[in-house]
């Protein structure tokens, strides 16, 4: 087991969380409430009416279960690749390096994995962004008095599978993402490094991580839009009976655009963000995994 990945990636994830979560705000607000009818419109809004806190709301547990949940991601997406070379290699004879399908099957296998640890940190996350909102800033007092009175309330008042609400559209969404992340992370590091080097340089990984996380947000989009609607719904009155209703609900009203809503911040975001998460990632993995 490559112990060393879970830690990297948990290093990784939390320095991501840190550098894209003003952006992630915005983008989940643009995304659930009509009010806001572009990027930087909601960011003069909530700049103007709550201030620089505004925009991180939330933002205490995210920090500790994206850190989690990426450990699980780098983790699994090892190991997994590690398991079908293996097997590769056992059945042939032969010692493979591993193809762009098991990079693709153990990205998709490490983003569906880390949704019991994602899903209820992530719905805290969207209804701590968007209380304000829906509340109003007259409101006397916030439903929610911070991450963990969020987490606790859902769960009293919705039960435990509140917490779950959208976990399916999150599964959807990291599951092609994260394949698509990690399959473009490994042909760009590929194709720009000497055949001679088994590490890329810093320059190939800064870009290749930024390239990769704005690709996973292209593919993650549609079913991001429909888990952060679902995840709003238990605020009020409730709009969606369901992910199948939620999806043509959306369509109907908004238009097949709605599903896109938001692309173009995530992609914007995705590459800061993701080019930290990997730089800490591989700064971690050489500080811990000796050079062979």
């Amino acid at each position: 087991m490559h112990l060393a990945d879970f830690v990297a990636g948990s290093v990784g994830g939390a320095f991501g969380v840190a550098v894209g979560y003003p952006l992630d705000t915005v983008k989940v607000r643009i995304q659930t409430q009509r009010r806001f009818t572009g990027v930087w419109q909601c960011i003069h809004t909530t700049w103007k009416t709550e201030g620089v806190n505004g925009f991180y709301r939330g933002m205490s547990m995210p920090v500790t279960t994206v850190s989690i949940s990426s450990s699980v991601v780098f983790g699994v997406y090892r190991n997994v690749l590690q398991c079908l070379h293996q097997l590769r290699s056992t059945s042939t004879g032969l010692d493979f390096l591993p193809t762009k399908v098991d990079i693709f099957l153990s990205g998709l296998s490490g983003g569906v994995a880390q949704v019991s640890v994602m899903a209820p940190a992530d719905i805290v996350k969207v209804r701590m962004q968007c209380q304000m909102v829906h509340q109003g800033l007259d409101a006397q007092q916030p439903k929610y008095r911070g991450p963990m009175h969020c987490l606790l309330t859902i769960a009293r008042e919705e039960g435990f599978l509140g917490l779950y609400k959208g976990a399916g559209a999150l599964a959807l969404r990291d599951g092609p993402s994260f394949a698509t992340y990690f399959t473009v992370y490994h042909v760009i590091c590929e194709q720009l490094s000497p055949p001679e080097n088994t590490q890329p340089e810093w320059n190939v990984v800064l870009l290749a991580g930024g390239l990769s996380g704005m690709c996973g947000w292209c593919i993650g989009t549609p079913m991001d839009v429909i888990k952060s609607r679902l995840q709003v719904d238990g605020m009020g009155k409730r709009r969606y009976t369901g992910f199948f209703h939620c999806i043509s609900q959306s369509i109907r009203t908004e238009g097949p655009g709605v599903l896109f809503k938001g692309l173009g911040l995530n992609c914007i975001r995705a590459f800061p963000v993701n080019m930290s998460v990997f730089a800490m990632y591989e700064v971690v993995v050489r500080l811990l995994r000796p050079k062979t």
